[in-house]
């Protein structure tokens, strides 16, 4: 990810990740001892011609049922974990990079991206013109492109040895 890509989603990864951290938090898997005891021993309704409880048959098809809904649950907990680090990473690195720039960027940035501070807002409080906002943006955005391209190359480096 590059720093322009975090200026416009930063905030919609923060919820995103609010929203993942929610869902692993209360993850709920489905009681399969309920589904499985209801599939092994429940009797049919209506008539018929066998009296005895419930076919072998049904009992495999529980078992491997429980093993599908086991590998589901685990598959699907893994991915909402696996992009909540993605994300948690992503932002906490940005927020490192805001502390790493230069003269009054850090602040800058901080106000444009994590206070979602507008144009008009910060030429205000920095008393700056609007050409300014753009050229402070620019130069955080090549600054912090840097830094990525610099984790890259370590990640890089630790990958390939």
């Amino acid at each position: 990810m590059r720093a322009e890509e975090m200026f416009k989603n930063y905030t919609k990864m923060k919820q995103e990740m609010t929203v993942l951290e929610f869902k692993i938090r209360d993850f709920e898997r489905i009681r399969k001892e309920d589904v499985i005891e209801s599939m092994n021993f429940s009797k049919p309704q209506g008539e018929r011609v066998q009296e005895s409880m419930v076919s072998d048959k049904t009992g495999r098809v529980a078992a491997y049922y429980r093993r599908v809904a086991d590998r589901l649950d685990d598959e699907y907990f893994d991915e909402l974990f696996r992009r909540y680090l993605y994300l948690k990473d992503e932002i906490d690195f940005f927020g490192f990079l805001t502390t790493q720039l230069s003269g009054r960027l850090p602040e800058f940035v901080r106000d444009m991206v994590m206070e979602q501070m507008d144009w008009n807002g910060l030429m205000e409080k920095y008393s700056i013109s609007y050409s300014t906002v753009g050229r402070y943006r620019k130069k955080a955005a090549r600054e912090m492109d840097q830094m990525y391209e610099f984790r890259d190359d370590v990640e890089m480096k630790y990958i390939l040895s």
